[in-house]
């Protein structure tokens, strides 16, 4: 990747993706800021000099017509940095029938993913995906999807199962597409994850909000895995921070299963399997 390098980066208005806009951009990158929130997006994008485009996850017409946009105005992808989602501590289903953590943290940024791909592919570029140590407590049903079988323990189960769907991605479309990509759990990191579940605001009360690391080193592994530096260990490769080979489920190592999930991810979406 030679050139100004043009980083694509969604949840971007805060937290961690704030932190790597600003450093990337400062590395001399165009970096395009998504977000959910238009004033706090603008304001990211005022602030490094880059674009900036509101998007919803939990609708996925608005993903599609992002997609249709980037691809309009980039005419060069570097690196997609999938940053976007979050916990949802009361079970909810979106306007496209989806529950929202499975929407907002896998079916959203794999519909993006794959709109975007052929210019990626094109720009022989990288996809990188905010992942969580949590994927070890995930465990994926192929009949229940929606998590509306199961207990919803806040949201974490749920949540743990689509950052779960996240490594099961990355390690699908390194097999499937000729690009790099890698998914990474930032570390505990003391944002505003999960302000609206009831653990994390004890959790915040009993430490006075000094739990975890800060928003400027949880973005660092984001930092160097959409930089410009060849990362050096192989496509699919799911990072414990900076550390490669991150403790993982069970089932992220399961080929086949990950299989049936592209199959079934790409008709949930509306999207031919193959690519």
């Amino acid at each position: 990747m030679t050139g100004e390098r043009t980083v694509i980066l969604t949840g971007a208005s805060s937290g961690i993706g704030k932190k790597a806009a600003i450093a990337l951009a400062e590395g001399g990158a165009e970096v395009v800021v998504v977000g959910r929130n238009a004033d706090r997006t603008r304001a990211v994008a005022e602030q490094i000099g880059g674009a900036f485009h509101v998007c919803d996850f939990d609708r996925l017409e608005q993903v599609r017509a992002l997609a249709g946009t980037l691809l309009e105005n980039h005419p060069r992808i570097d690196v997609l940095a999938n940053n976007a989602g979050g916990l949802v501590s009361h079970r909810a289903i979106t306007a496209d029938g989806f529950e929202r953590s499975l929407q907002s943290n896998h079916l959203a940024p794999f519909l993006l993913t794959r709109l975007l791909l052929p210019r990626i592919i094109e720009s022989e570029g990288r996809v990188v995906s905010t992942s969580s140590t949590a994927n070890v407590m995930g465990r994926v049903r192929l009949d229940d999807l929606n998590w509306a079988k199961r207990p919803w323990a806040g949201g974490w189960l749920a949540y743990g199962t689509s950052k779960l769907l996240t490594n099961m991605f990355i390690s699908q479309l390194a097999s499937r597409a000729p690009i790099q990509a890698y998914a990474f759990h930032p570390g505990f990191v003391s944002t505003s994850f999960g302000t609206d579940s009831g653990a994390m605001r004890v959790l915040n009360f009993v430490t006075q909000g000094n739990y975890g690391i800060s928003a400027d080193a949880g973005a660092v592994p984001l930092i160097q895995l959409a930089g410009p530096t060849t990362v050096g260990v192989p496509s699919g490769t799911y990072f414990d921070q900076l550390k490669p080979n991150g403790m993982q489920s069970p089932q992220a190592k399961n080929t086949a299963l990950a299989e049936v999930v592209w199959e079934k991810t790409s008709d949930m979406v509306g999207l031919p399997i193959e690519l």
